[in-house]
């Protein structure tokens, strides 16, 4: 199953979902210190390696963080293929003054949003996905 491609599709079904928590993007030099079972992303860049993980876990090992995040799922099955999906929701974030940082995973896309914006964001994703947001064909 390689997920869905059609943009009319994924944003009309696409039912954001607010995970509990509170989130941290980190910098690490290495991973010595951390149980990869705990993160939810690492991302290994030149300069370090990016790890996404709760809140209580980065406080717990003294990771250093500076945006305190929440993150929304879309439950649709997107294709990793699929073109506009990430630009849309962007958009309808951007016009409503908040700021997304995005990951693509193999079922799901995943928006995390500073902490005090997270309800805000729902309803903005939450109105996108109505049947009237149609696109034109």
């Amino acid at each position: 199953m390689t997920g869905e491609t059609n943009l009319n599709t994924l944003l009309k079904t696409m039912k954001p979902k607010l995970n509990m928590g509170e989130f941290v993007f980190c910098s690490a030099k290495n991973l010595s210190t951390v149980d990869i079972n705990e993160a939810l992303l690492i991302f290994k860049e030149e300069e370090a390696i990016t790890i996404i993980i709760k809140k209580e876990t980065a406080d717990k090992l003294k990771l250093d963080y500076s945006f305190i995040s929440s993150w929304i799922t879309l439950t649709v099955h997107s294709s990793l293929e699929a073109v506009g999906l990430t630009a849309a929701f962007s958009k309808a974030l951007s016009e409503n003054n908040i700021s997304c940082n995005v990951v693509a995973a193999f079922y799901h896309d995943h928006i995390f949003v500073d902490i005090k914006d997270a309800e805000k964001a729902m309803r903005v994703l939450t109105k996108l996905s109505s049947p009237e947001n149609d696109l034109p064909n």
